[in-house]
């Protein structure tokens, strides 16, 4: 099972001033493939919901199985017994109901052990973009990953190895291949031209 986290854009105001303004942008999906403890989340969280899925799968088999031998057996058997079979098959499927409810459900277990796993990780990446943004005077750095916020954007203007590197990470383990990576300011690239984006 596939899960896919994505950040929505992240907007900074710079306090001195429109004059000093820089638009960059990361790639969250780039950023989280290089830190580990996401990793381990994602493969904690596959764990977690195949055995929850093989519980109820497992649950649901029984109670076909259940249906199939009364299909079988109603006619030998009295209207009392028929209905009080008919009866205890209906509970077992509400009761399956609401365990995929309280699993899978918008705020079921599923989604709880989610935010526990992850939204520590979501903090961490967050609060490196914020010190960026602030130490370097970004006005705006927006998300790419998932979203057609950005229309267009030069690798110049991608700061995701920098968050990888605020984080106090090595960048590269999950760079995508048709990625050349990102260059730094240092390396004589200017951040102070703004991606281009599709007029609203």
């Amino acid at each position: 099972m596939k899960y896919i986290f994505l950040f929505t854009a992240f907007l900074f105001l710079s306090s001195s001033g429109l004059s000093a303004q820089k638009s960059v942008y990361v790639d969250s999906d780039y950023i989280l493939s290089n830190v580990p403890e996401y990793k381990a989340a994602q493969k904690q969280l596959e764990d977690i919901a195949t055995e929850w899925q093989k519980e109820i799968e497992t649950r649901l088999a029984e109670i076909d199985q259940l249906y199939k031998t009364f299909q079988i057996e109603k006619i030998l058997l009295s209207e009392e017994m028929r209905i009080k079979r008919e009866d205890d098959i209906l509970k077992k499927e509400k009761a399956v109901k609401e365990l995929q409810k309280k699993r899978f459900g918008p705020q079921g277990d599923y989604f709880k052990k989610q935010e526990e796993l992850i939204r520590p990780i979501q903090d961490k990446v967050f609060n490196a973009i914020a010190s960026l943004a602030e130490e370097k005077n970004y006005s705006m750095v927006f998300d790419k990953a998932g979203s057609t916020t950005v229309m267009y954007g030069n690798k110049r203007f991608d700061i995701s190895n920098e968050v990888i590197r605020e984080m106090g990470l090595v960048p590269g383990a999950g760079e995508p291949e048709d990625s050349e990576g990102t260059e730094d300011e240092e390396d004589g690239k200017s951040g102070d031209q703004p991606i281009k984006l599709d007029k609203p």
